[in-house]
């Protein structure tokens, strides 16, 4: 590589340094939410940003892979691809005003990753431009798609405080319905190793007479007891699941009635808190269901559920302010039930286990 080359790859370094650290220094601001003497912009309108982002990084892959490019030319590419960069940051920031936790992150997070991705791609193509290495020629155009991919994201991050909250509980849902996917599995394997334990008892012995591993798996089977538990341990689990339901039927329903109002955002904060909490609980006790049992464990699981639920009644009153959300309340109600059901179950085994100390 010539002086010149050398030289001239330098100082487009020292040029891109400048704009990269502008723009982390913009990006900070994105730390937190906007305030609310800020004017709010439509996130809707990201997708128009994102759409000129993408077409620069396009020209830009393919400028920087014309070696004949001179350095006037890549500079003021530099310069136009980060001037748009900087206006999107500060459209993402105005997007933020009245944002809840759960908004802020999601438009943090799709906003971080136009950036990241843009940074990555022309530090990759400077090092080229200073080395003409082929290989890091082919990446380029993948550095480029990977800006598409980021700015297409834009479109899908939520634009309302409603709607954020409505795909943080679908995630809840997915994690309950896996729970309860596992306790199914737990009930299962246990019962497909008592009907093949018949035909296993005569090979329960080694070749000396001494009894096998297979005996020291005894302990892992579950009880007639243990498996009443773990049913109702599903049985909560399944009950959390429709109230989950629920309350994301309730919020789509609340979205369209209140179009952009947003004067409920603490209560639908603390709402998903409490339901993150609760599907938290869910998985301790789903945990506490294999064998052997904690009983007294669980019980203190299923006080916090108790008093998740009477959270979740106290948020979704504030959120509804009158209106119907009879689904919800049905839901927790037999949430509750089934809560007395396993709570009651525990409370026989601890008393059962007592009565068998001996002194």
């Amino acid at each position: 590589m010539s002086r010149q080359k050398r030289k001239e790859a330098k100082d487009l370094s020292i040029f891109l340094d400048s704009h990269v650290q502008s723009i982390k220094e913009t990006f900070q601001i994105l730390d937190k939410a906007a305030p609310s003497s800020l004017a709010k912009v439509d996130w809707s309108d990201a997708s128009k940003y994102g759409a000129e982002i993408s077409k620069l990084a396009t020209v830009a892959g393919l400028l920087w892979c014309e070696e004949t490019s001179d350095v006037k030319a890549l500079k003021e590419n530099i310069a136009a691809y980060f001037n748009v960069l900087q206006g999107f940051l500060l459209f993402c920031h105005s997007c933020t005003v009245g944002a809840g936790p759960t908004l802020h992150k999601s438009i943090h997070g799709a906003s971080k990753q136009v950036v990241d991705s843009s940074i990555s791609l022309f530090k990759e193509t400077i090092s080229f431009y200073e080395t003409s290495d082929a290989k890091k020629k082919e990446t380029i155009p993948q550095l480029s798609g990977a800006i598409w991919e980021a700015c297409e994201a834009l479109k899908k991050c939520p634009s309302s405080n409603c709607i954020a909250i409505g795909r943080a509980m679908t995630h809840l849902g997915v994690i309950i319905k896996d729970i309860i996917r596992e306790m199914n599995e737990l009930l299962s394997s246990d019962s497909s190793t008592h009907q093949g334990g018949g035909e296993m008892e005569e090979e329960e012995e080694d070749d000396d007479g001494a009894p096998s591993d297979a005996s020291d798996d005894e302990n892992d089977d579950l009880s007639l007891e243990e498996k009443a538990v773990t049913k109702s341990v599903i049985s909560v689990a399944s009950n959390t699941y429709e109230v989950l339901k629920e309350i994301i039927r309730f919020l789509t329903c609340l979205l369209r009635s209140r179009e952009n109002r947003e004067e409920s955002v603490d209560s639908l904060e603390k709402l998903l808190s409490c339901c993150r909490e609760i599907s938290d609980w869910i998985n301790d006790l789903g945990a506490c269901a294999y064998p052997p049992q904690d009983a007294s464990q669980m019980k203190d699981y299923v006080k916090n559920l108790f008093e998740g639920v009477g959270v979740v009644r106290k948020e979704i009153e504030i959120v509804a302010e009158g209106g119907s959300a009879d689904g919800i309340y049905a839901s927790l109600n037999r949430l509750e039930s089934c809560l007395h059901e396993i709570r009651g179950l525990l409370s026989v085994d601890v008393a059962d286990g007592i009565g068998k100390l001996s002194i």
